[in-house]
């Protein structure tokens, strides 16, 4: 029974409710099973975390916050808003090929129709290249990032191949040169820095992430403790760039989401999509199997 409450709000959390990872069946991904990326997007403590560090560099970039932040629902669903945030990243890897296809297409026929002015008066579009670059790095870096600090390191080999790994589905989305290798990545990081800056939008969030209604009530200490390890993840210089720096993370706050990021990744629960995905591609070997032993 507490199994599956823990697997039910998982599920809940990830915006998982009702999607099925194992059809069509045999359908491959956009990346193999032994990918670095299905070994990241694994662990839903680190996952969360990583969105939200993410989220907090997209909102730095006044262009992409009036986006985020106008057009979107964060405001009055942020619940929602983030498991349909968190449900794509998992179609992203896990979901079967012509699932991430429609995905994408669906997303693309949304940003299409996103515009507007900031405050200091530039005209903002969301399918700009640069600002969909923006959104599918920090995406890439955050997940990354947080695997590596608080579930296991990872060697500069698998650090590139994550990276390269995102490119294909970057593509789809419109997005035409992402960094393919921790390096471009950290010139990206490295260029962009000097345009990011502090927002009420982004102590908004903050504060949303440590009181809404996002977990189970029993969960909700969860919440500021991810909202405090994903503001710890952001380097010094970029924390110092959004207005973060009277956040403090504790030695011991770290090592505490550190033990339950491992704990999440040594078990695998029957909703994760991952398992899901397992399933629907070993489909086509038992189809495959039957029609040969009735050939």
């Amino acid at each position: 029974m507490i199994f599956q409450r823990i697997d039910s709000a998982a599920a809940r959390l990830m915006g998982l409710d009702g999607s099925d990872f194992r059809e069509p069946a045999g359908e491959p991904a956009m990346l193999p099973a032994d990918s670095v990326s299905w070994r990241v997007f694994r662990n839903p403590m680190t996952m969360y975390v990583g969105g939200i560090a993410a989220v907090l560099l997209e909102l730095g970039e006044p262009r992409v916050r009036h986006g985020v932040w106008d057009h979107s629902s964060f405001k009055r669903d942020p619940a929602t808003r983030m498991r349909r945030t968190a449900r794509a990243a998992m179609i992203t890897v896990y979901g079967a090929r012509s699932q991430f296809e429609a995905l994408t297409a669906r997303v693309n026929r949304m940003h299409a129709r996103v515009q507007g002015t900031t405050d200091d008066g530039r005209i903002y579009v969301a399918d700009d290249p640069d600002l969909l670059l923006w959104v599918q790095a920090t995406a890439s870096w955050a997940f990354l990032e947080a695997y590596r600090r608080y579930a296991e390191p990872l060697g500069q080999a698998d650090r590139d191949t994550f990276y390269a790994e995102a490119q294909p589905g970057a593509a789809l989305y419109g997005v035409e040169a992402p960094p393919v290798s921790e390096a471009e990545m950290d010139a990206l990081l490295a260029r962009m820095r000097p345009q990011l800056e502090p927002s009420p939008a982004i102590e908004e969030f903050i504060a949303i992430l440590r009181t809404a209604d996002i977990l189970p009530r029993a969960l909700r200490p969860l919440q500021r403790l991810g909202a405090g390890a994903a503001i710890d993840l952001l380097p010094p210089a970029m924390r110092s760039q959004l207005g973060l720096t009277g956040y403090r993370f504790s030695r011991h706050e770290r090592m505490l989401f550190a033990l339950l990021a491992r704990a999440a990744g040594r078990f695998e629960l029957p909703s994760s999509p991952a398992r899901q995905a397992t399933a629907r591609l070993a489909a086509v070997d038992r189809c495959g199997a039957v029609a040969l032993a009735t050939s």
